[in-house]
């Protein structure tokens, strides 16, 4: 699957995470008639829509500015309930995660929630991002 990383100009993870993150939360309500309010508890939501799309069977190919979007704006629910900061992968980082950003917890950690989301559709439920979300906010507080 083409990642992000290969779709993106040279602007920061600053300016893109949220920019792609609106950009969902503006297709999913003009689309789908889905209200996303960066919430934490919207992230169920999002899992749902991802269940939907994933009923209907499409390649993960031409899902990937959709679900670059969702997973954006999982990087931005975090971001704003939980603190975390908007980072480019440095070129190790790229290569482990095949996004060119993510985001950093106010523990030091960095998180591929780009990628969470693509797993999310690949793999299904068992690759929650409102689990993701849950797992990223209890190591961030130890």
């Amino acid at each position: 699957m083409q990642h992000v990383s290969g779709t993106v100009s040279k602007a920061r993870a600053e300016t893109l995470g949220p920019r792609f993150a609106a950009d969902v939360v503006a297709m999913a309500r003009e689309g789908a008639r889905v209200r996303l309010d960066y919430s934490p508890q919207s992230l169920a939501l999002v899992d749902r829509v991802i269940d939907g799309i994933r009923r209907e069977h499409p390649p993960a190919e031409a899902l990937a500015p959709a679900l670059t979007g969702f997973g954006a704006y999982t990087g931005e629910v975090l971001h704003r309930a939980a603190g975390a900061r908007w980072v480019d992968f440095d070129p190790a980082q790229r290569e482990l995660f095949g996004q060119p950003f993510g985001i950093r917890t106010t523990d030091g950690r960095v998180w591929n929630p780009l990628g969470k989301a693509i797993k999310r559709y690949e793999n299904g439920q068992a690759e929650s991002l409102r689990l993701f979300y849950l797992a990223v906010v209890g190591r961030a507080q130890v």
